[in-house]
């Protein structure tokens, strides 16, 4: 199946590694990624929907156009912002039609209503499948204790989880399907505090402390997120945030496209694993001696 891309903006920005290692991965499974390079930003941030959900509309009728109906996200930001969207499109015809007539028209450009947005987290556990998935792995990542972080945005709205209550534990199938071991612990859907940060740092940084923190102190030799702002702050911000507790934290945050890189046989290097604040080396040093 072949997906309308949305990359978003901070894979390629704040998250550089993320791009290519979500790329080489797709590549390695045969997702045929068409991705959308003449679209806006989703809007994230913006709190007024007469301005995302048009910019939005345009992003959907350009994947329409090219005889996609599917959309493949890998930031968690982007898929509560364009799912969201994407619902109160589909709910509301009229409402559609009129951004249609209003915002897309001068393009020759209109929404139909066909387009699903996807985080690549729910893809593969929907579309591409575990089995398959398990199949392609070439270097089992066993023993490796991995802490899920959703954070709060990829459960959001509701209604994109409505009649979907497993999504709530895919990251964990997926840690497992790669061979490695899931350290459980109860922030993982909470926000990582990145929202805050400019706001109210002292907050933020007491989030990152408390959830990477929690993870280690069960064992967790690192930490896997589906979404790059929650990598932003708790592997960026970490450094701060076990300043600020007085203690040393050290766990490694790794992009959902990197773990899963390292178990179809990319190296640190192809997954850009230095780029991190938080060294990765120890989790490339074990990966490497299950080859």
């Amino acid at each position: 199946m072949s997906y309308a891309f949305y990359p978003g903006c901070v894979s390629r920005g704040g998250c550089p590694e993320l791009y290519p290692s979500a790329v080489k991965v797709a590549g390695r499974l045969g997702l045929g990624l068409e991705e959308l390079t003449d679209v806006g930003c989703n809007g994230a941030g913006v709190l007024s929907r007469a301005v995302s959900d048009p910019i939005n509309a345009r992003t959907f009728a350009k994947a329409e156009a090219r005889g996609l109906t599917q959309l493949m996200t890998i930031c968690s930001t982007c898929t509560g912002v364009m799912g969201g969207a994407n619902l109160r499109l589909k709910e509301a015809p009229a409402y559609r039609e009129r951004i249609n007539r209003e915002f897309l028209a001068e393009e020759r450009l209109a929404y139909q209503g066909s387009v699903d947005v996807k985080h690549l987290l729910w893809l593969l556990v929907e579309d591409y499948g575990l089995d398959r998935l398990r199949a392609e792995v070439r270097r089992p990542l066993k023993g490796l204790r991995v802490s899920p972080f959703y954070g709060c945005y990829i459960r959001r709205p509701d209604g994109i989880l409505e009649g979907k209550p497993a999504r709530k534990r895919y990251l964990e199938m997926v840690i497992e399907a790669l061979g490695a071991e899931v350290t459980d612990f109860g922030g993982k859907g909470k926000c990582c505090g990145f929202p805050v940060l400019t706001a109210n740092e002292p907050n933020s940084m007491a989030m990152v402390a408390a959830h990477t923190g929690e993870a280690k102190s069960k064992g967790a030799e690192c930490m896997v997120t589906p979404c790059p702002l929650c990598h932003l702050n708790l592997d960026g911000g970490q450094p701060r945030a076990a300043k600020m507790k007085g203690t040393a934290i050290d766990l490694p945050i790794l992009h959902l496209p990197q773990l899963i890189g390292l178990a179809l046989g990319f190296s640190a290097e192809e997954l850009h694993l230095k780029r991190h604040i938080v060294p990765t080396r120890q989790v490339a040093e074990k990966v490497s001696l299950l080859t």
